[in-house]
This record gives C-alpha cells, sequence and structure tokens, in this order.
C-alpha cells in the first residue's frame, strides 16, 4: 500500500487488508525473497521518495531500484500494488506507479491492474479500492487456499484486537499530560517517537481584525533541542484534542478519564504504539493519540457493526458499511465531515458497549501536522516561527468544523502561562541553490510564502541577492503578510517584490497575471541568468495557473511553439529548476 499523504490513511486501509485467515505479508526491511511467493505490501509514504532515511520505506526504495538487481529479481514473486492518493496533486498516486512498473521489471507477476485510490472522489478512495479488494482476494486464495484445518472468521464477527487493555485497580504516579519520550532536553534529535516539548513564545494574529480568516505568526524557542533546519524544510506538530471534545468521548463510551492501563499486544512482534507510555491513563489517550475528531472512513463503520449489540444501530452501521450505502454514507459523514465524536454520539448505544480493547483498532492515531518553516536560524537563532491559518468552515451541520491542530495551536496562549508543544523537523520539498549568484523566483500567494520568507532570511544573512518575490492576496491591509518587511528589504536592495491584490480593483488580479505581465524579466532570469524558479501555496487551481502563465512566457517572449514551450517547463522541472510544494 502506497500513500500520497503520508500516514494519515494508514490505519483504516491496514485493517482492510488484514487477512480473515493465515497469509504472509513483508515487511518493509525484507528482501523480497523473503515473501515467501506471497504478496508484498508496498511502501507507505508521500508523493516520493522521501521518507525517512533508514526507515523500512526508504531502505525498500532504494533495495528495490537498484540498477544491479537481475531481471529475475522477482520472478517467483506475485504482487498487488494499491495506492492512496489525491487527484489535486500534480503527481497523482507517482509512488504507487512508479513502484508498480519497477516490479514488473524485475519478473513479478501482477495479480491486478495498480489502485490508484482516490481521495477527491465523492465516495473517496473506497470507489476504486471496493472492486479491487474483491478481485484481490479471490486471486489470493485461488494461488494460495486455505488449508483445510484452519478456520476463517466469518463475516460480521471483529478480527481479534491488536491489543489488550489492563485496567490497573490504582492509579499510578505518572505524567499523563506529557509526551512520552518528549523533552525539553532530548539525548538525540527531536523525532516523532522523541519530539521537543518547544516553548511558545509568542502567539499573533496577522491578519486584519475585518478579514475572513484568521492567520497566526507563532514563535517557538528551540534553544538547546538540537534542532537544525534550512529554508524550505517543515516542521512537525502533534497536536491535542479539545479538552470538551476528550471528556464528552469519555462521557459517551462509559470511560472514567482518570482510570488507568496498560496495553498488551496480542500479535507477535506488533509493539506497543510509542507515543503511549506504559502505564496511561484513560484521559491521556483520548486527548493525545485517539483522532477522535477525523472524518471516519467505512472501516470504522464495519468494526463498529461487529461490536454493536443493538439491532436497528447495528442495521445502520452494516448498511453504511456495504458498498449498496456509500452515496448514504457519504451524505452522512464525508460530505459534512461529520467526525468519529459525532458519529459516536448518533449510535450512544453502541458507543457504550465498544470493547476498551477495540479503541486502538477502531480510532486511528492523531497524526503530526506539517508546517514550512517560516524563519532562518541565521536571522533568529534559537527560533522557529510558522505561518497557520486557522481552519474553520461550515457544513450542514450545526456546529462549525475546525482543523484540529490550527484550531488548537490557535488556542495557546503564552501570555496566560508557559505553553509546550511537541515538535520534530524533517527536510521538505524545497531545496535552494549554493551558489551564491543563481537568482530565485519565489512565487507564494497567501500563507504559500512561509517557505520563502525562510529562504529570503537565509540568503540575505548569506549576502546572497537575485531575490524575486510574487506575493499575492486580498488586500494589502488585511492579509499582506510580513509586507512592511518585504518593503524594506526592497528598499535595501535586497529583495525584488511583485504584488498581486486581487480584491484592491474592479478585475481580479492574481500572481499568474503579473507573471505574464513581467515576461521579458522572468524569461531573462530564466534563460540567460539560470534563475530557480519556486511555487508554493494551495493545490487546487494555483499550480496549474502558474505552469500556463510560464508556458506563456516561454511562447511570446522565447519564441517557443507550444509543445516546446511544455517540454522546456518539463527540463526545469527534471533539473529541480521548478520546485513546488503545494496543499490541498
Amino acid at each position: 500500500m502506497v500513500s500520497q499523504k503520508g500516514t494519515r490513511d494508514r490505519p483504516a486501509w491496514e485493517e482492510r487488508l488484514r487477512p480473515r485467515h493465515a497469509a504472509v505479508v513483508a515487511a518493509l526491511g525484507h528482501r523480497p525473497q523473503d515473501t515467501g511467493g506471497h504478496w508484498l505490501l508496498g511502501p507507505r509514504g508521500p508523493a516520493g521518495p522521501a521518507w525517512s532515511r533508514g526507515s523500512g520505506s526508504w531502505n525498500f526504495w532504494r533495495f528495490i531500484f537498484r540498477k544491479n538487481l537481475p531481471p529475475t529479481s522477482l520472478c517467483q514473486t506475485d504482487f498487488a500494488v494499491l495506492g492512496l492518493g489525491d487527484s489535486s496533486y500534480a503527481k497523482f498516486n507517482f509512488v504507487a506507479k512508479k513502484l508498480h512498473r519497477r516490479l514488473l521489471q524485475l519478473g513479478g507477476r501482477a495479480l491486478l491492474p495498480v489502485c490508484l485510490g482516490n481521495d477527491q472522489h465523492e465516495l473517496g478512495p473506497d470507489a476504486a479500492i471496493d472492486p479491487w479488494l474483491h478481485d484481490l482476494w479471490e486471486k489470493v486464495l485461488a494461488l494460495y487456499p486455505v488449508p483445510l484445518d484452519l478456520g476463517v472468521i466469518p463475516a460480521g464477527v471483529p478480527l481479534p484486537p491488536k491489543f489488550t487493555v489492563h485496567f490497573l485497580p490504582e492509579a499510578p504516579m505518572i505524567r499523563s499530560e506529557e509526551q512520552p519520550g518528549a523533552s525539553t532536553d532530548p539525548p538525540g534529535p527531536p523525532s516523532e517517537q522523541q519530539p521537543f516539548l518547544a516553548p511558545m513564545v509568542s502567539n499573533e494574529r496577522v491578519t486584519g481584525p475585518s478579514h475572513f480568516q484568521d492567520v497566526r505568526l507563532i514563535e517557538f524557542d528551540i534553544t538547546g533541542s538540537g534542532l537544525s533546519f534550512a529554508a524550505g524544510d517543515v516542521v512537525l506538530i502533534l497536536p491535542e484534542n479539545a479538552a470538551s471534545h476528550t471528556q464528552q468521548f469519555c462521557q459517551v463510551l462509559g470511560l472514567d478519564p482518570a482510570q488507568t492501563f496498560t496495553l498488551l499486544p496480542q500479535e507477535p512482534g506488533v509493539p506497543c504504539p510509542a507515543r503511549l507510555p506504559q502505564p496511561c491513563s484513560v484521559r491521556h489517550l483520548v486527548s493525545h493519540y485517539l483522532d477522535i475528531a477525523s472524518v471516519p472512513r467505512r472501516s470504522f463503520f464495519e468494526l463498529l457493526a461487529c461490536l454493536s449489540p443493538h439491532e436497528l444501530e447495528r442495521e445502520k452501521l452494516l448498511y453504511f458499511s456495504s458498498p449498496q450505502g456509500q452515496e448514504e454514507l457519504y451524505a452522512y459523514c464525508s460530505q459534512p465531515r461529520r467526525t468519529i465524536l459525532e458519529v459516536l454520539c448518533d449510535f450512544p448505544h453502541t458507543a457504550g458497549a465498544i470493547p476498551a480493547d477495540y479503541l486502538l483498532d477502531l480510532i486511528p492515531p492523531i497524526r503530526p501536522r506539517a508546517f514550512s518553516i517560516a524563519s532562518s536560524l541565521l536571522a533568529r537563532p534559537s527560533r522557529l516561527q510558522i505561518l497557520v491559518a486557522v481552519v474553520q468552515y461550515q457544513t450542514r451541520l450545526k456546529e462549525r468544523r475546525r482543523g484540529l491542530c490550527s484550531s488548537w495551536l490557535a488556542s495557546l496562549d503564552p501570555g496566560q502561562g508557559p505553553v509546550q508543544v511537541p515538535l520534530w523537523v524533517r527536510p521538505g520539498g524545497l531545496t535552494f541553490p549554493e551558489t551564491p549568484d543563481t537568482p530565485v523566483i519565489m512565487v507564494g500567494p497567501g500563507t504559500g510564502v512561509a517557505p520563502f520568507r525562510a529562504a529570503v532570511q537565509e540568503r540575505v544573512a548569506q549576502g546572497r541577492n537575485g531575490n524575486f518575490l510574487f506575493f499575492g492576496c486580498r488586500s494589502r491591509h488585511q492579509d499582506f503578510y510580513w509586507g512592511a518587511e518585504w518593503l524594506d528589504l526592497e528598499k535595501r536592495g535586497c529583495l525584488t517584490l511583485f504584488t498581486a491584490f486581487s480584491r484592491e480593483q474592479e478585475q481580479k488580479v492574481y500572481v499568474q497575471h503579473r507573471i505574464r505581465e513581467l515576461g521579458p524579466l522572468v524569461w531573462e532570469l530564466l534563460e540567460h541568468r539560470g534563475a530557480y524558479f519556486y511555487l508554493a501555496g494551495n493545490a487546487k487551481c494555483m499550480p496549474a495557473d502558474v505552469s500556463e502563465a510560464l508556458t506563456s512566457v516561454f511562447r511570446e517572449e522565447g519564441g517557443l511553439s507550444s509543445p516546446d514551450a511544455g517540454a522546456y517547463l518539463a527540463r526545469l522541472q527534471r533539473t529541480l529548476r521548478f520546485q513546488s510544494e503545494t496543499w490541498a
């Protein structure tokens, strides 16, 4: 299974792929021959081989693409590749497609064509994956029949839980409010297993009071963390559920927040979650680990139906988890963005009967959120800044939908007392040229300007000129992020700034319009001065519009035909002189 959007979808689809009989699935660190002729569960990472060095995904990817592997390496291996992606990204399911082709090149036999699940489909990835999984199990069982002496767990009966929960008679002295492994003085580089508890220094709204969106500039003190980062890197933050939601969840399920427990794995080789202390309180489990604010997948309803003792509720849950009920499930859950907590409130008899052993199977863990780092250590030593747009929107549900991480961050006020946020850093998708005389063209509308603020700070501190920034927003008075800073740098000759304030005139003007207007300069920088071009921001329409504006410049200023202009842009991308970091 390959996930384009990181690990968010992993728990649900791992559950869907758990066989109801014996099967061998290769771990990522294993070589293909270790699978015993069975099928492979492919790398689970983002849309490109950008996993952590040394991880199973990284090792698997490097091994499978070694040039000296003979073309018969997988001649005795059957495989199937399932991709989870989002068609709003330019390279939709890129890794799944590339892995499928590579396994074929090495002699593997594909049980099925590669499956490309799409988050943008109105029914979600299930629309493609349901029929694919049905065909997959038919193929697998035909090739590797279930032994006669091995029973098959019937449909409607839940698989055994991965963990058992052992409640302790007395609460031991534990600091359940802290992240296990988290530290203000970590012995090694901060990571997901050992994040750094960064003190929040400031949390400032940077949009005007009448602006429709609340955007925050947040600064952390990373003194003593061992964190190091460069322009283009990202910081990952682990959010918490709201205290009111934690309390409501415990009430609906009949759990005592103060009760403590230990976990015991039920499958060989499966460790307890590293982010949960042992022992752990129910309050810590719910507030720090279970993603009760996420929109549930179909697998959630499948397992919940198996656990329900209430006939009417079980009947509805079974319908939601059936192929026939997908349109109604979409209307009930995905379309209005109903959360796991809200679903459990709608099925109170079932929620109150959920065994504690199944909580970690039923509800996925909270995943870290990535933010572009908006500052440079060269300009602000021992500090790390991010620009956060607080996600809020209305659906047909009464309560407004809120982004878990952005809303949690916005609620923190260091002026009221010490605030610590668990975080760590990883390389981002943007890398800037090391040669001092190479110009950079940066296009960052809205909060997409964040990584370029870090880049400009870094390059100015290094004495590098040739910094060209295209920035777009609605109004210079409402959401012109770091406007005064840009203008000051421009006066000092450190930056050339081009702005597009879309709502300040009758005809809307966006960054792509400015690129077309400044076509001669853009062509001169790219063709004659070897400039690098960077793009960051929302993935919906802007990247395609900017790419079209560029190809238009190549045609008009460079005299290229349409095919040649497209090839020129592709060459810039291939040589990393055109880089983008966009998000849905």
